[in-house]
């Protein structure tokens, strides 16, 4: 396993993230556990969840399957790096959502329970609260790292401008304010490119992507799939819209002698502002495959086949539709 650090941090974690989204939806308790074993024993450190996991509202599911999966002991909650989020609506009631300070600390609270820990190394705000001021949040982010309850500040679905915004009044406070951003980031969603990857490397942000693979699309998706999410309908109209781009993929990756899953990761990976891809293994298979993609790397030319398979913006703004 390769290790970096997160974002300006000190904090070490590994090139790949465990994603658990997928546990007590599509994978067993006792299979989720058995996935998070062999992360460890493969050398993943980085494991990120969220409190709205599991598909129960206001149930914490997939924190619960964690939290039990800590309690078995064997050091396993002292080597994990454990990353959860804050932000939607966990209950009916109105100040059951949100980045309120009343929210952000009955949801750690909810969250520290159901992981049976009494500390999370990277609490990440799951989205943009534009409707809470700033000092709101800093205070209540600020009182839970007094409390020993969060270490580490994170965003997910943030915009470069709330990135700028986030630090500046936490420098403001002389808090230390986002020190990642897990954004939407693959071969076929480029869009961070533009400003959201120039602020993490400005402000010294680890960036981690979600959906690395695309629901799958990324990961062979014109070979018939019966399962997880690229059985679905909705992804089946997105192969069949995307078709010319994926065949010339896949025939790509057969040049290469990898599967298209460790290309596209491989591919993330080569960003310096990449900490780490979430991979949300549904399997065990899946899980041992992803390891591949730390060992391949591209040449200039490699690069220049993938950006002409799937364009990006052009590179980062304004220079990418400007001058």
């Amino acid at each position: 396993m390769e290790y970096t650090h997160l974002g300006r941090t000190g904090l070490t974690v590994s090139r790949l993230c465990l994603g658990t989204m997928n546990f007590g939806t599509q994978t067993s308790e006792s299979e989720s556990h058995a996935i998070m074993d062999q992360a460890l024993e493969d050398g993943i450190n980085f494991f990120d969840t969220a409190n709205v996991y599991g598909g129960k509202l206001g149930a914490g599911v997939t924190e619960q399957i964690v939290g039990r999966w800590f309690d078995q002991g064997g050091g396993r909650r002292e080597k994990v790096v454990l990353a959860t989020k804050v932000y939607n609506r966990m209950g009916e009631w109105p100040n059951e959502r949100g980045l309120s300070a009343r929210h952000i600390r009955q949801a750690c609270d909810a969250s520290l329970l159901r992981l049976k820990t009494d500390y999370i190394d990277l609490y990440q705000m799951h989205h943009v609260e534009r409707t809470t001021p700033w000092e709101e949040i800093w205070q209540a982010m600020e009182q839970l790292v007094q409390e020993g309850k969060i270490i580490y500040v994170g965003s997910s679905n943030f915009a470069a401008w709330n990135i700028v915004q986030a630090n500046e009044r936490a420098k403001q406070r002389h808090f230390m304010g986002l020190v990642s951003e897990q954004s939407l980031y693959n071969l076929d969603a480029r869009t961070v490119e533009l400003e959201v990857i120039p602020a993490c490397r400005e402000y010294g942000l680890g960036l981690i992507p979600w959906s690395p693979l695309a629901g799958g699309m990324l990961a062979g998706a014109l070979q018939k799939a019966t399962q997880g999410r690229r059985s679905s309908e909705r992804m089946a109209e997105q192969i069949e819209k995307k078709r010319p781009q994926l065949e010339a993929y896949e025939s790509f990756c057969r040049e290469l002698g990898e599967q298209p899953a460790d290309v596209a990761l491989a591919w993330l990976l080569h960003n310096p502002v990449v900490t780490a891809p979430i991979i949300g293994p549904r399997t065990m298979d899946q899980l041992q495959n992803s390891l591949r993609a730390l060992e391949i790397k591209f040449s200039p030319e490699a690069l220049e086949r993938l950006d002409q398979i799937f364009p990006g913006p052009g590179g980062q703004a304004p220079e990418a539709y400007a001058w």
